[in-house]
């Protein structure tokens, strides 16, 4: 079969040929039919992840859609995090517990395109952020598959009025043709400058969806009413920002982080459904490109969500 290697760590992977994988004790083998490239990708195969320097050569890969026993398929990889393979290759094995049937008809290139970036944002907004009907809503990285997800179930989720900021016009453009009500550019804006556009946007938030952290989190949280709440998940724009304790105490904030991680597999299975159902139903879409799997190394460090396919 053919799938991609990565080799040395940092480096782009390489497409070749390798022996078809064989189930182990608690796994299933899946044909796949659709791989995303994701930042989580990138990050393990760089090498300076705080899971550590992977063990090469390995699959990338930590989620794909395939076909298992005549069914269509989503599943997880530990790929990059602990030893073994991905999902970028013609065939691959995933622990059954990781394995989660789709309803016939979805489409595999939007489901791996949405994936866990879109699980995140549900579950950021429902859960850890405890969204409330009518409540505004503003959504930091709104260009990432992450934010575009979390522009448009949001509004499933009952938001009154959703913002969205992002660095490129594109981003923007397509984040108000996504449902947001107001749009904000992110650029060289200092803290409190950036404070006053998101206000003036915004007005009151309740709720800020922070997947890129550094200054336009500090912004953010400067626009947040008495009892609102910050969800932390990526850190794309800086590792850190300034909380002043003052404003912390004077309004009674929450400030709040997440990972995909501490998801037991009943509930990413729950919130991966959900997100199909709305994808389904033409309520969530993201943009993504789908690229051969011969053509994964010029296709990994590329701009946007990318989908290798057969």
């Amino acid at each position: 079969m053919r799938a991609a290697e990565i080799r040395t760590p940092g480096q782009p992977p390489v497409v070749a040929g390798r022996a078809a994988p064989e189930p182990g004790p608690g796994q299933v083998a899946v044909r796949v039919t659709a791989a995303p490239i994701t930042p989580l990708d990138l990050l393990c195969a760089s090498g300076t992840s705080y899971f550590g320097v992977p063990a090469t050569p390995y699959v990338p890969g930590v989620q794909g859609v395939g076909v298992l026993a005549g069914t269509p398929v989503w599943f997880a990889t530990a790929a990059g995090m602990r030893p073994g393979d991905g999902s970028m290759a013609e065939h691959a094995m995933a622990a059954a517990d990781d394995v989660v049937a789709l309803p016939e008809g979805a489409d595999p290139a939007l489901v791996a395109a949405l994936g866990l970036s879109a699980v995140a944002a549900w579950r950021c907004l429902t859960g850890t952020g405890k969204l409330a009907g009518g409540e505004t809503v503003l959504v930091l990285g709104a260009g990432g598959v992450v934010g575009q997800s979390a522009v448009q179930l949001a509004r499933v989720a009952g938001a009154g009025r959703v913002v969205a900021c992002a660095r490129s016009a594109a981003a923007l453009e397509r984040a108000g043709r996504l449902g947001a009500d107001a749009v904000v550019r992110l650029g060289e804006d200092d803290v409190e400058s950036l404070a006053r556009r998101l206000a003036d946007a915004a007005g009151p938030v309740d709720l800020v969806l922070d997947p890129v952290c550094g200054v336009p989190a500090a912004a953010a949280l400067r626009t947040l009413r008495p009892g609102g709440r910050l969800v932390n998940l990526g850190s794309a724009a800086g590792e850190e920002f300034a909380v002043p304790s003052a404003l912390l105490r004077s309004r009674s904030l929450r400030i709040l982080g997440y990972t995909n991680n501490e998801l037991s597999a009943d509930e990413r299975r729950e919130a991966l459904l959900t997100v199909v159902g709305h994808a389904m139903a033409g309520d969530l879409a993201v943009g993504y490109e789908c690229v051969p799997l011969h053509d994964a190394a010029r296709a990994w460090d590329r701009p946007g969500r990318v989908v290798l396919v057969p």
